[in-house]
């Protein structure tokens, strides 16, 4: 039943608002991976911070959560990649983590986007 009840929940007009906001923040933040390498990431970082409150309570906080928490540990990634490479030694294995660090996000937007679609919460269990 309770499966049956998040379907539901999506023709409250507040509840789609919320959802189309932190869709339209996935979306932005694919695109600034693809364009920027996730350099404009701070806004919708910042914007989901922002909203974040509005859906307290509803399935769409965990996704804010979700992209939050997203955007910090790959900023974290290209901050060690860039440590690493300032030494020369460092420079290849800087690309792979760049790389790897680069494919997480995308697995990370792509499952969350699926996952906000289906009106489900993400979090702890589905990483």
């Amino acid at each position: 039943m309770s499966q049956n009840t998040s379907q539901e929940l999506v023709f409250d007009s507040k509840l789609e608002s919320i959802k189309n906001f932190a869709w339209w923040f996935y979306i932005f933040h694919a695109v600034s991976m693809l364009f920027t390498l996730g350099a404009l990431s701070f806004i919708p970082v910042i914007l989901s911070y922002v909203k974040r409150g509005e859906a307290a309570g509803t399935f769409v906080y965990s996704h804010h959560n979700w992209q939050i928490s997203s955007f910090w540990i790959y900023l974290a990634c290209v901050f060690i990649g860039w440590m690493l490479f300032i030494t020369i030694i460092g420079i290849p294995v800087a690309v792979i983590l760049w790389g790897c660090a680069w494919l997480w996000k995308a697995y990370r937007l792509i499952v969350g986007i699926m996952a906000l679609n289906d009106n489900q919460a993400i979090g702890e269990s589905t990483k």
